[in-house]
């Protein structure tokens, strides 16, 4: 048997919706906020800007603003993210909440529990040993042993047996990878 992989699937991770925020509310104290409606407030002062991402608590309905810009000149901004954050552009709430910049400057994280999917083709009945390539579209953290387990109806030492992978398969990741699942011994 040859040692190349016969199949190659290509696999693509995919946002569904925004990821929640773990984020305290300051009424309720729940730890968890959505920023769903995708808003941002745009408040001017003069010829300085504030803006600010608007998130709302899922338990009580709190709305906090998370700053994006905090009193900036109005000729500092890139004319299409100003008409953006003015419009409320989806792409650019999900690029402003996707930033770990912005993540680590406001203090939340990110919580993707029913937010992303995985696309990929019908698993073959034969024809091992099975290469697939694992694309993002998102930075979704996932980890490779949980997702090639569900995939592939294997347990997770099974798939530590059966799966090499140039990467660690227990840590999350949120970067295209290629792994090959060997067949059953």
């Amino acid at each position: 048997m040859s040692s190349q992989p016969h199949i190659v699937l290509p696999w693509v991770v995919r946002r569904t919706r925004l990821p929640l925020l773990s984020l305290r509310c300051v009424i309720c104290r729940a730890e968890t906020a959505t920023a769903a409606r995708g808003r941002f407030r745009v408040n001017a002062n003069g010829k300085l800007l504030d803006v600010w991402l608007l998130v709302h608590c899922v338990s009580c309905g709190r709305t906090s603003k998370l700053t994006v810009r905090e009193r900036a000149a109005v000729s500092s901004f890139d004319p299409t993210d100003l008409h953006g954050h003015q419009l409320n552009d989806p792409d650019l709430v999900a690029a402003t909440l996707l930033d770990p910049a912005f993540a680590r400057r406001c203090h939340f994280t990110l919580d993707w529990t029913g937010a992303w999917r995985l696309d990929a083709p019908v698993v073959p009945l034969d024809g091992w040993p099975v290469q697939v390539n694992v694309t993002f579209d998102d930075p979704v953290p996932v980890r490779p042993d949980r997702l090639i387990a569900h995939r592939f109806g294997l347990t997770r030492s099974e798939v530590l047996r059966r799966v090499k992978c140039d990467i660690p398969l227990n840590r999350p990741t949120s970067i295209a990878f290629t792994f090959t699942v060997l067949a059953e011994d």
